[in-house]
């Protein structure tokens, strides 16, 4: 690409829009590295996230929940089973649904998941102010709402 095609290709808004970028790449990377000592991966760590907020939620409530496919989640839930974290129990009156519900050795290590979650969280944070977060908060939920404003989202 000849430099006249190179300059002023990328601007700010660019720059800005691949940093907001960075910032999940990053944390996704820094979350499995703390995680795992548990043999979860972050797909997995999200599932007992959302069991212990909603047990025995459907393997595609749980897919929607994720947005993910229902493969996907369901290679994550076998996951989840071998390591004895969930169980599937089939649903009342239709017994092709089957409901997910936490185990007590899942239950038992949620608070060490805490800690983990808290200090990759902290050292996210580390010299950014709680006046800061709330402006990025503001910030980033006013384009969330920009963009789901303009397409179907």
């Amino acid at each position: 690409m000849s430099s006249d095609a190179q300059d002023g290709f990328l601007n700010e808004a660019d720059e800005f829009a691949f940093l907001l970028e960075e910032v999940p790449r990053v944390l996704r990377k820094a979350f499995d590295a703390s995680i795992v000592q548990f043999g979860l991966s972050r797909t997995q760590w999200r599932t007992l996230a959302y069991l212990i907020k909603t047990e025995g939620m459907t393997q595609t409530e749980l897919a929607n929940c994720l947005e993910l496919e229902r493969a996907t989640i369901g290679l994550a839930i076998d996951h989840l089973e071998k390591l004895e974290f969930v169980e599937r129990l089939p649903a009342e009156g239709d017994r092709r649904v089957w409901r997910i519900f936490l185990r007590p050795k899942a239950v038992s290590i949620i608070p060490e998941l805490r800690r983990e979650a808290n200090a990759v969280y902290e050292i996210m944070l580390k010299d950014v102010s709680d006046a800061d977060v709330a402006i990025i908060r503001t910030a980033m939920e006013k384009m969330v709402g920009n963009l789901r404003g303009s397409c179907a989202l």
